[in-house]
């Protein structure tokens, strides 16, 4: 097959791009070539999505039997593809989220409930949000039509190449050895996904021409944040580590050591309303039209081995910190704060 790929130079793109080419698959990229390099064997076009210009010379002349967006952040980025590749392509893959959905993280999930409010006309360079991604979802409909289009709403992306830098916060962290602060219940389940199985998935139902909606992560209940942790800490080769339980509601106390959710300590969602059910995805439907999920020890050990490779990372900071995309966050908690609340705690 032939197939375009917006995006298809970082992470999950760089993923399709391999699944695609191990497959015989001819690829194309379109993308402005600053995020990271394409995989040798893809044919590379450069040009910015948000340009209607550069959208159009990448189409004049060409045709393909599928596109995979797998950077769509904005509706009109979306309306613009779709309708420019409408009469291109045969088939359009659009990569969404879990987070377009109104109920998310309050209630438990299908591809039924309802999506956010966001039309597919909303006007460009919108602020952040998780609308946004509803918005992406709808443009393409409106585009290329339900028969033709396949939507992936993706859970949560963990493995080689990761641009959030929640795993190999966790890895390095443990790395660094010591006393390490573990937020919560070790109980606590997660739902995480590889991105070379969301890749995989994805690609099987392009080939098979599926259209239709997919929420796709792992099960739930597969893998609790105590395996996680201690998952880290032996593939870090860090014996010597010692975790320190902390409940939420300490961790969560108002003052100057208050634990942000999420950012400070990655993945950490604590038993609170807004947080509930964000590890409760029904992913039922992706998983009998034939996702599979790999052990998260494979993954640990192939993110341990790719950081090892790469040596420090230009999105960290002395500390260990990382910048979080598209936010003027950092990931991960202050070295000295952490050894605050272990003296407080521990």
């Amino acid at each position: 097959m032939k197939i375009l790929l917006l995006g298809g130079s970082s992470f999950l793109g760089r993923a399709y791009a391999a699944e695609a080419l191990a497959r015989g698959h001819q690829v194309t990229t379109f993308n402005r070539g600053r995020s990271a390099a394409d995989l040798p064997g893809v044919e590379t076009v450069r040009g910015d999505r948000d340009s209607t210009e550069d959208v159009a010379g990448l189409v004049e002349g060409c045709g393909w039997d599928a596109v995979v967006d797998t950077s769509a952040r904005q509706p009109a980025q979306a309306a613009l593809t779709a309708r420019l590749l409408s009469e291109r392509a045969d088939h359009y893959t659009v990569v969404s989220s879990v987070h377009a959905y109104a109920d998310w993280a309050t209630r438990v999930i299908d591809e039924d409930s309802a999506l956010l409010p966001c039309p597919a006309d909303t006007p460009p360079d919108q602020p952040f949000g998780r609308e946004l991604k509803a918005g992406c979802e709808r443009a393409v409909l409106e585009g290329f039509g339900a028969e033709r289009s396949l939507v992936l709403g993706s859970g949560l992306l963990i493995g080689p190449h990761e641009l959030g830098g929640r795993l190999p916060w966790w890895l390095e962290r443990m790395a660094r050895g010591g006393r390490v602060l573990a937020p919560g219940a070790p109980g606590r389940t997660m739902q995480v996904i590889d991105v070379r199985d969301f890749a995989a998935f994805g690609l099987d139902r392009l080939e098979a021409g599926t259209a239709g909606r997919f929420l796709t992560t792992a099960p739930p209940g597969q893998l609790t944040f105590g395996q996680w942790l201690e998952t880290c800490r032996e593939v870090a080769g860090a014996a010597d580590t010692e975790l320190v339980w902390v409940a939420d509601e300490r961790l969560l106390a108002e003052g100057p050591d208050k634990v942000e959710p999420w950012l400070e300590l990655p993945f950490w969602a604590p038993d609170l309303p807004e947080w509930r059910y964000i590890w409760q995805v029904d992913s039922g439907r992706a998983r009998a039209a034939g996702l599979s999920c790999r052990p998260f020890a494979e993954t640990a050990r192939d993110t341990w081995t790719w950081l090892r490779g790469r040596g420090p990372a230009a999105d960290t900071d002395a500390e260990g910190r990382k910048w979080v995309p598209g936010t003027a966050f950092r990931q991960g908690i202050e070295p000295a704060k952490e050894q605050r609340l272990l003296a407080a705690f521990g």
